[in-house]
């Protein structure tokens, strides 16, 4: 599986490096306007866009219908772009905290607080939207597959809204608001794994295409 994932590291670098630079940038950017820990939310989503470009040019160049020749098992190939895509996820975070590095060593009042409650949402819509994107991006051609991409992180807003509701009914959100998102944090794993576990399941028997 290590050769596939550094297969789609190669055609995604381009697109990798650009968005850590954007993200390093638009940082310092935000500095001036918001809070630089917000910009947290927005990294992990930003940098999983090179999963989907994977996709569409394994798409175009027959890769996926010429890789389940090879000797990698079916699990391996879907369970990679899951790999991919929590590398991505994990690649923009630590892009967005050299920003929020630097500000903090300048007295620019970023917190670990804020830190960690930002990293917390943008992981959580991150890997809530990844369990419902990538297992459909086998099932839709790559085009649709791209706007099921976007559509998921709408819908990974309304599943994290949802899940605040539930959990203030057992804990007070306001109270113990880092340990709330903490519980809605490992829910979007669980989901994330459960995902992964189906897409195998899903595909073990057929073609990926």
């Amino acid at each position: 599986m290590r050769g596939v994932l550094l297969k789609d590291l190669y055609i995604a670098k381009g697109n990798i490096l650009v968005t850590v630079v954007s993200l390093i940038v638009l940082g310092f950017g935000l500095s001036f306007l918001l809070e630089t820990s917000a910009l947290l939310l927005l990294s992990p989503v930003a940098s999983t866009t090179a999963v989907f470009i994977s996709i569409t040019s394994d798409a175009s160049s027959k890769w996926s219908k010429n890789v389940i020749t090879m000797p990698i098992a079916r699990h391996q190939i879907i369970g990679e772009k899951f790999s991919f895509y929590l590398i991505l996820a994990v690649l923009g975070v630590a892009a967005a905290l050299i920003p929020c590095g630097v500000l903090a060593l300048a007295g620019r009042g970023v917190t670990v607080h804020s830190l960690c409650l930002y990293g917390t949402l943008g992981m959580s819509a991150t890997l809530l939207a990844g369990g419902i994107s990538l297992p459909c991006a086998y099932f839709f051609d790559p085009e649709k597959s791209q706007i099921v991409f976007m559509l998921s992180f709408l819908a990974s807003t309304g599943i994290i809204t949802g899940l605040v509701f539930l959990t203030n009914v057992f804990l007070p959100v306001k109270e113990h608001i880092l340990l709330a998102f903490a519980i809605v944090l490992g829910v979007a794993a669980l989901w994330f794994c459960l995902a992964y576990r189906l897409a195998v399941r899903v595909y073990q028997k057929r073609d990926v295409v």
